[in-house]
């Protein structure tokens, strides 16, 4: 599937979030250094970087599971959905089930919720498993459980934290393509968090390259492949020889 950029025309004006000197320590550590950035309605944001540099750290800010010491973090909307790195579903649920935990809190019919579950279900390509648990599923297909599980709502802000670790490239590129196909289809404002070249290449508008909790480099996919910028060069092409020494992670 080709990155092609989805229509702004009903878009509102103004970024869905943002994001304002956030900082974070831990144990008298400090993971975020003043981290700043914006994303926009219909846009996929990757937060790249390496191993412990903070990408984790800032994703878990924005989904309500960290407070920061300092900074500020504006939403335009608390309809947001979660993709874990894991499916995190529930085995003693089925699909049906696991998707139906979302949608509890809205007074649905039986029947609404049905046609809600199995909406999100055929989006991903899994209507046919509506009744199955998610042992009986291999690792690709409980992944798109987990992409439609986190869409159930319609969310305006779509969150991905590492969607391909752990996946065959095969099975990468598919879940890939899922990523494209639900920021157009839903208009949502997305940010991937990743270090996966071909996620971050393939499925954002613009990269945020972190490193020892700050933002390093910022630009689109293809300009961070032809960077010259010491940090983007390291990164892109995986040199030992650069500025991002392990111990500094």
């Amino acid at each position: 599937m080709n990155r092609t950029k989805a229509s702004d025309d009903a878009a509102p004006p103004g970024p869905m979030i943002e994001v304002i000197d956030l900082r974070k320590s831990f144990n008298g550590r400090e993971v975020l250094r003043g981290v700043s950035f914006k994303v926009w309605p219909r846009e996929m944001l990757g937060i790249i970087g390496p191993s412990g540099c903070g990408k984790s750290t800032i994703l878990k800010h924005l989904c309500g599971l960290l407070t920061p010491d300092s900074g500020q973090i504006i939403k335009r909307s608390d309809e947001v959905g979660l993709v874990f790195q894991g499916s995190a579903l529930l085995n003693s649920l089925t699909v049906r089930e696991n998707l139906a935990l979302p949608l509890r809190h809205r007074k649905l019919s039986r029947a609404e919720q049905d046609r809600i579950i199995r909406e999100k279900l055929e989006l991903v390509g899994l209507a046919e498993y509506i009744d199955a648990y998610p042992t009986q599923l291999s690792g690709g297909q409980q992944k798109r459980t987990g992409f439609a599980r986190a869409i159930v709502n319609d969310p305006k802000i779509i969150l991905y934290d590492e969607p391909t670790t752990g996946l065959d490239p095969v099975m990468s590129t598919i879940i890939e393509d899922y990523m494209i196909e639900l920021e157009h289809k839903l208009g949502a404002a997305s940010i991937v968090v990743t270090h996966q070249p071909s996620t971050w290449s393939r499925t954002a508008d613009r990269v945020l390259l972190v490193f020892g909790g700050r933002v390093v480099w910022e630009g689109n996919p293809d300009e961070a492949l032809k960077s010259d910028d010491p940090y983007m060069r390291q990164f892109a092409h995986a040199t030992r020889e650069g500025p991002m020494e392990a111990g500094k992670v």
